[in-house]
């Protein structure tokens, strides 16, 4: 499909008078009305292609969620998270400091598990999965 579209502009790009049989027929008004239909369809479906390629990505991004947290989520489940980025989501989360880190084997996945303290003494326990880094 897309020789015969780029013939077809070649072909009006070389000159308005094709041969066939010792024939001269004259296709410049076909040629104008060919590419005012095709190339405007071609560029529409052409801009839509990113769309195509962005929505079959995998990962289910959240609905709402801007596009940022939608390439984290992405990224996350690709290449899963570190100790110190987990460390620096909690305390970023929570407002609290790590104080203790352990690092967990649950059903054969890693999993993070973080004593923090708050500014008013508070001491509380979070959970995170490396692979998503999902927070329990």
């Amino acid at each position: 499909m897309t020789e015969l579209f780029a013939m077809v502009l070649w072909a009006a790009h070389l000159g308005s008078r094709i041969a066939f049989h010792a024939q001269t027929i004259r296709i410049s008004p076909v040629m104008r009305k060919i590419r005012q239909g095709l190339v405007p369809v071609a560029l529409v479906l052409a801009g839509f292609a990113p769309f195509t390629q962005a929505h079959s990505m995998p990962g289910a991004a959240v609905s709402g969620a801007s596009m940022e947290e939608r390439a984290r989520v992405i990224e996350v489940r690709r290449d899963g998270i570190s100790l110190d980025e987990a460390v620096s989501r909690a305390e970023q989360q929570y407002r609290a400091r790590v104080v203790r880190t352990d690092v967990q084997d649950e059903d054969g996945r890693k999993v993070y598990v973080l004593k923090l303290l708050s500014e008013n003494g508070r001491v509380f326990t979070v959970r995170i999965d490396a692979a998503t880094g999902r927070m329990r």
